[in-house]
């Protein structure tokens, strides 16, 4: 097993710095070597395109403002500390499970979009997906707060590339719950403040609803909504549906999170495992563990 953070900090640099007519076909370049995490889509994927979609920094605009981001990016040592986090965090998972395979690991680490408010500000100038086997992909916009989270956040989405990998849970975008994806948001969590505390481990968008006895209900009754085009509704929120043309259900941002960290805390008290070693639960075992615990019910 090997985890490659690609070194794309030459490459955006490079790209900021080049003339506008140049910088699709450089960074095209640069997303190549991470291409594979494209691979379910159907036909050849674009890759510039899906940077602009993903909130990624822009190629026509911001020049400035995004080289100086990416000197404070480099300056804290996102490139090395992500690496070194992901090979402890992997010791720690081995050791729960030895039985797993863990696969070679790609990482691409970009730079987010200062002129996207949705990002900046909803997102809280963090976007991530570690749910495709062998890679990990991290946006950021380094906030004082994003860089204090860089190893927390890259865990969070090794943790969903474990829980999917050989021989884990599968997903089936057709049949797979909302409940699913609210527990391993969870779980990802669970296992980020496992490495790294509470203050670090939270994502933050769901850290504001984590008492919220009304959203906690809320999204309970949606945990046996089945097909990927409902969840960003009911794990990210409204805002997150309306930006990705879905339909809202009423809920807040990062809903889902906060509900997957009680349903998650309230399983491992019950069972007494470690996040680690609940990497590949049953999110039914989770969530029936969880309701029928005093913990996880409103109001305690």
């Amino acid at each position: 097993m090997t985890i490659t953070v690609l070194d794309t900090y030459p490459a955006m640099r490079r790209i900021l710095r080049a003339p506008r007519e140049e910088r699709a076909a450089l960074l095209e370049a640069m997303l190549k070597p991470a291409a594979g995490m494209y691979r379910y889509f159907p036909g050849e994927v674009d890759l510039v395109q899906m940077h602009r979609m993903g909130s990624g920094f822009p190629i026509d605009r911001d020049e400035d403002r995004c080289l100086d981001a990416l000197e404070e990016l480099h300056e804290a040592d996102a490139w090395g500390r992500i690496e070194r986090a992901l090979n402890d965090a992997v010791a720690v998972q081995l050791e729960a499970t030895p039985d797993i395979t863990v696969p070679d690991l790609t990482v691409l680490i970009v730079l987010g979009d200062p002129g996207d408010e949705h990002f900046m500000g909803t997102s809280l100038g963090m976007a991530a997906n570690g749910s495709v086997s062998g890679y990990i992909y991290l946006n950021f916009w380094p906030y004082p707060e994003n860089l204090a989270r860089l190893e927390a956040t890259a865990v969070h989405e090794l943790n969903h590339n474990l829980r999917y990998g050989d021989g884990g849970v599968v997903w089936n975008p057709a049949t797979v719950t909302v409940g699913e994806q609210v527990v391993s948001e969870g779980l990802a969590d669970a296992f980020a403040r496992q490495l790294y505390g509470d203050e670090l481990g939270y994502a933050r968008v769901g850290v504001p609803h984590l008492h919220d006895d009304a959203v906690f209900d809320k999204v309970v009754s949606g945990l046996e909504v089945t097909g990927m085009q409902n969840f960003t509704a009911w794990v990210h929120g409204d805002a997150h549906a309306l930006r990705y043309g879905a339909t809202p259900v009423g809920l807040p941002t990062g809903a889902g999170y906060a509900v997957g960290n009680r349903l998650v805390d309230a399983y491992l008290a019950a069972t007494g495992r470690t996040a680690a070693q609940a990497l590949r639960v049953d999110s039914r075992e989770v969530i029936d563990t969880a309701l029928s615990s005093r913990s996880a019910a409103p109001g305690r």
